[in-house]
């Protein structure tokens, strides 16, 4: 099986724990890298995470990181390459503008608060939204991280024998 990652899924100080269980379990369906900016606002132990029955947790290649910082370090080459994308409901450009690529890095904010201005500016012209009318004040986190994750398989051409490996 290949070790290199789909995509890079970045979720920023996540709050609520089935949202990143269920953005987990995308991730292993898709071959994607989870990243978890800390803090968090639940436990991951081992213990925690076998008394919510995830059971495809250990099938999941995550990384967690202490801050901002050090993600931008550990994923260097596609921020300053550009292959960097932001999902927060302000942004102009949709979801199905950019073209995505292998070893893209998608990053959602948390549940409450979204993602910091200090880092939307780091990136002004990789900032994109899903659509919705307005009558909604935004959509659930996993499902935002869903739709964009398979936007992106789909865009890669990945098919069944993607899914098959």
């Amino acid at each position: 099986m290949n070790t290199a990652p789909l995509l890079h899924i970045v979720l920023y100080q996540p709050e609520i724990p089935p949202n990143t269980g269920n953005i987990g379990r995308s991730c292993v369906a898709t071959g994607c890298r989870l990243w978890l900016v800390e803090p968090l606002g639940f436990d991951i132990s081992e213990k925690a995470v076998r008394r919510a029955g995830l059971d495809y947790w250990s099938l999941l290649d995550l990384r967690v990181v202490p801050d901002w910082q050090t993600l931008a370090t550990e994923l260097h080459e596609p921020f300053s390459a550009g292959r960097t994308w932001l999902f927060t409901k302000t942004a102009k450009q949709s979801y199905l503008q950019p073209r995505y690529q292998a070893g893209d890095v998608l990053i959602f904010g948390c549940e409450t608060r979204g993602l910091p201005a200090e880092i939307m500016e780091q990136f002004p012209n990789q900032l994109v939204r899903i659509p919705m009318r307005p009558q909604v004040r935004s959509l659930n986190l996993s499902v935002t991280a869903g739709i964009a994750m398979y936007e992106a398989v789909r865009q890669l051409g990945c098919g069944d024998e993607y899914f098959e490996q």
